[in-house]
Formats: C-alpha cells, structure tokens, sequence
C-alpha cells in the first residue's frame, strides 16, 4: 500500500488542510467576528479548488453562486473593453472576490484568472447568506469592503481622467 493509500495520512492531511484553512478566514475581516466552531464549519463545507496559472475561477457574465477566498497565489481580476481585457485588480492571500453577484442577484461584472497557481475556498451563496444572518456584524465588514473598494476605484478614475501620472496605475491591459 502507498502513502497515498494510507487512510491515516489522508485523514491527517485533511485535518492540516482544515486547520490552514480556518487560519485563512481568520484573516479575512469579513469572517474575523465568526467564532472558530462557525469558521470550521464553513472550512469544511467550503470546496477547495486549484487553479493553474492562466485558468478562469469565473468570468464577466456567469451566473454569481459563490464567494472565492484566495488561501494562495495570485489572480487578477479583469473586464472586458471593445479593446480587449482590461485588469482593474490584483488578488492575492486573504482576499476575497465574488461576492457582488451574490449580494446584488447580477451576473458577475469581471472575470477572474489565476496569475500563479490558485488555492481558493468556494463559499456557496446559501452558505454565504446563512452566515450573514447568523452573524450581523459580517454584514456591516462586507459593506466597509465594499466602500472601500468604491474609494480606491473613485480614486483611480480621478487620476486617469485628470491624465495624472497615476494613469498606469488605475487599470492595466492584459495582452490576449
């Protein structure tokens, strides 16, 4: 029998994950205020996908069913312009991205690829809104998210619209 057929290590391993897992949503301020028996139960109800680099976790226009939390690497999201993709973002550990088709009922409004190799938790809408009822202040971390991200994008159209300097810095195209 193999180590990969060991009922043991498997078990272990699966516990490590569980473990590293919870650490990450730990981290993510959304779920800080969830007591730890709330966060295993999301961990373990969460899938864990891999992406490799250049794969879609879902792209502009797909039906929101879930939150992807980043437990690795990095991913940019990215829109679609009559030139062609534009990035407006880098993701990387912790954060969090999904959540605006989930909370609005919208199709998602970007796509997002893996710029490395991805570890990210799949958090199903119905889990995702289950939390929030049972945790209030869940819901009040998601809108200062929200707000800021509003801020940093208000920011950034200033700067391209004024032709400032920080015009690279507000979107970058992505070579098809």
């Amino acid at each position: 029998m193999g180590a990969g057929d060991d009922p043991a290590a498997k078990v272990q391993e699966a516990t490590v994950s569980l473990i590293r897992d919870v650490e990450v949503l730990r981290n993510v301020p959304m779920f800080a205020n969830i007591e730890p028996a709330k966060l295993k139960l999301v961990a373990f109800t969460s899938e864990r996908l891999t992406f490799d680099p250049g794969d879609r976790v879902f792209a502009e226009g797909d039906v929101g069913d879930a939150v992807f939390i980043i437990v690795e690497g990095s991913a940019e999201v990215q829109v679609a312009t009559p030139r062609g993709p534009l990035k407006v973002a880098d993701l990387g550990r912790n954060d969090v991205v999904g959540e605006i088709a989930i909370l609005c009922d919208v199709p998602r409004t970007a796509t997002v690829v893996a710029a490395t190799p991805v570890i990210a938790l799949r958090i199903s809408k119905e889990l995702f809104f289950q939390l929030i009822a049972q945790v209030p202040q869940m819901a009040v971390e998601i809108m200062r998210e929200l707000a800021r991200r509003v801020d940093r994008t208000t920011e950034r159209y200033r700067l391209a619209v004024a032709g400032d300097e920080g015009r690279s810095s507000a979107a970058e195209p992505v070579d098809a």
